[in-house]
């Protein structure tokens, strides 16, 4: 291999490190983000255990803390049964587009500054944003296929409801970050974390307080979770679209909306919350050393981990709209909330360059 190495030329030789740099960077995200896939579970049950006075899952190792292996092993070795009634090639695929959308927009958020100057994304993308949107709504498509491939009513209500979902808060959504990329004047978002350094009242968050607060509810009905978790809605479809589902399959549907969890908290973070700067230590300039790229590293993650516990919260404390409600809130609510910001934003910079 080092022969081989030594024998490049210097642009096949810069090219070898940067594919073996970017090899490096995509395995450590997907392993960091299936980490935590597996342990926010584990966090959410202790949350919840907390809240109603119990205890929680604490026998697994120490504190509970081979809890979610031991689900890993039981999802794999459960039976895994396809009903004779479904239609098998989407019924299969159908979990995979779930969890796959997080796993493709992993690539283009800056989760740090650099290590020894190497940039800490997968693909700076000049158009990161876009392409973010582009690949989230591809979700939507694994619950429909998942509805409609179980050939069964209550999956297929659940599959329906989540494209009817999707339409109501997407656009909010995606006009909702319109002004941060005024304000910015670049869709990359490590253009975007860049504009938030200098100090804490740089961040978006203070500049575009409504842009947060439609993004933020979006992100629960992109999620699925409550209040919008209607696509599910145990007490209605007794789970929607993932009725007829059993085993690693039915794991895969909820390791996709976990996943999607950790993915609009990291979206909030970029957007809104300074990404990996914090105004102190001399933390929101771009690293320099070793140990100032591992901590940036180590904010971004803690200020994901803040967000996945808030939609913990959230979902044991707040109890589930009604269809027509979520209606009304997307179509007649954050849509003229969103355009208006788009409107007040654009003469406050017009006013503000003349």
């Amino acid at each position: 291999m080092i022969d081989w190495y030594n024998n490049l030329s210097e642009p096949q030789k810069q090219m070898a490190l940067f594919a073996l740099f970017s090899a490096v960077k995509a395995v450590a995200a997907f392993a960091v983000m299936m980490t935590m896939v597996a342990y926010i579970v584990l966090v959410e049950r202790r949350v919840c255990a907390f809240m109603q006075d119990r205890i929680g899952p604490n026998r697994t190792g120490p504190f509970g803390l081979l809890q979610p292996a031991a689900d890993g092993i039981k999802a794999f070795f459960k039976e895994e049964m396809t009903p004779a009634h479904v239609r098998k090639i989407y019924y299969v695929i159908a979990p995979a587009i779930c969890l796959m959308p997080a796993i493709l927009n992993l690539a283009v958020i800056p989760f740090g500054s650099n290590i020894k100057g190497e940039p800490m994304v997968l693909a700076n993308l000049n158009v990161g944003i876009l392409y973010t949107f582009g690949i989230v709504s591809l979700g939507v498509y694994g619950i429909v296929l998942a509805g409609y491939a179980s050939n069964s009513k209550f999956p297929f209500l659940g599959g329906i409801r989540s494209s009817a979902q999707m339409i109501s808060y997407e656009i909010s959504m995606g006009m909702s970050v319109i002004p941060i990329f005024m304000l910015v004047g670049d869709l990359n978002l490590g253009s975007v974390i860049t504009y938030q350094t200098g100090g804490l009242f740089n961040w978006l968050v203070f500049k575009q307080p409504l842009a947060f607060i439609i993004f933020l509810v979006a992100a629960f009905a992109e999620t699925n979770r409550t209040p919008f978790d209607l696509p599910e809605a145990e007490q209605e479809l007794a789970g929607g679209y993932n009725i007829e589902y059993s085993s690693i399959k039915f794991a895969l549907f909820f390791m996709g909306e976990y996943a999607n969890m950790i993915l609009a908290s990291a979206m909030m973070v970029t957007l809104f919350f300074g990404g990996w700067t914090l105004p102190w230590f001399g933390l929101d300039q771009t690293a320099t050393t070793l140990l100032g790229g591992v901590a940036h590293i180590g904010i971004f993650l803690a200020k994901v981990f803040a967000f996945l516990l808030m939609f913990i919260w959230v979902r044991w404390m707040v109890p589930r709209f009604r269809y027509d409600q979520l209606m009304d809130l997307g179509w007649r609510r954050f849509l003229p909330l969103a355009l208006a910001n788009i409107l007040v934003t654009a003469v406050w910079l017009w006013w503000t360059t003349k």
